[in-house]
C-alpha cells in the first residue's frame, strides 16, 4: 500500500487541508496513549531512514532515533505551533541536529566513517533552514508524513469508499469512471473523497506547513 502512496503529491494533498492542529493539540492538551503512539509510529521510521541515508553509522541509528524521540515526547506539550515563528518539522530538524552534536560529542574518541569536518558541514547545513540539505529534509518529511497517515487512517474507512478515493484522488480517474468501475453512484465518489479528506485534515495539518 505505501508504494502507491508513495506517487500521491503530498504538496497538493496540504493545499486541501485547514488550519486544524488536532493532532499536536491533542498531544499538547490532553495527551493520551493512542495518539503518543500514533507519533512515534508515524516519526520513528522517518528518522531512522534520513539517519541511515545522511549522518550515522547503522549501528548508531537506532539508539539516536531513540534519543531524539525521547526529547520529542518529552517537549511536546511545551511546542506551539505558529506558521510566522516556524513549522514543526523545522522543531524536529532542530531537535535531530542538536542530538547529533549530542551524540557524536560523547563518542569523540570512535573514529567516523565519514570524517570530522563532512559531519561538521552535514550538520551545519541541515541545521540551516535555507539550506539544499534542509530543503530535502522538508520534501522528504512531507512526503512521509501524507503517505504514512494515509495508510493509517485507511483502516477506519469501508473497502468501497476507500477504493473510490484511491481511484479519484491517488490515480487521478475520472469521478464518472470511478462510479462505473466499483459500481457506485457519481455522489457516493465525491462523498468518499471528502470523507476521507475530511479526516487527514485532523491529523496532518501543522505538521507539513
Amino acid at each position: 500500500m505505501l508504494l502507491v502512496f508513495a506517487s500521491f503529491d503530498c504538496d497538493n494533498l496540504t493545499t486541501m487541508f485547514d488550519t486544524s492542529v488536532s493532532l499536536l493539540e491533542r498531544l499538547r492538551r490532553q495527551p493520551d496513549d493512542e495518539s503518543w503512539q500514533r507519533l512515534v509510529d508515524l516519526y520513528t521510521p522517518l528518522l531512522r531512514g534520513w539517519l541511515r541515508r545522511h549522518l550515522v553509522p547503522h549501528e548508531d541509528v537506532e539508539d539516536l532515533v531513540q534519543e531524539v524521540m525521547a526529547v520529542l515526547v518529552r517537549e511536546l506539550p511545551q511546542f506551539h505551533y505558529d506558521r510566522s515563528r516556524g513549522s514543526f518539522r523545522g522543531w524536529l530538524r532542530a531537535i535531530t541536529v542538536n542530538r547529533l552534536r549530542m551524540f557524536w560529542r560523547a563518542r569523540q574518541s570512535r573514529p567516523l566513517a565519514t570524517g570530522d569536518s563532512d559531519l561538521a558541514r552535514k550538520l551545519a547545513e541541515l541545521e540551516d533552514p535555507h539550506s539544499a540539505l534542509s530543503q530535502v529534509w522538508d520534501r522528504e518529511h512531507d512526503r512521509h508524513v501524507a503517505n504514512r497517515l494515509l495508510e493509517m487512517v485507511a483502516a477506519e474507512f469501508e473497502a468501497p469508499t476507500w477504493h473510490a478515493f484511491q481511484r479519484l484522488v491517488m490515480d487521478g480517474a475520472k469521478p464518472s469512471a470511478v462510479a462505473a468501475d466499483l459500481n457506485i453512484s457519481l455522489n457516493a465518489v465525491y462523498l468518499a473523497k471528502y470523507r476521507i479528506l475530511r479526516r487527514l485534515r485532523q491529523e496532518i495539518a501543522g505538521l507539513t506547513d
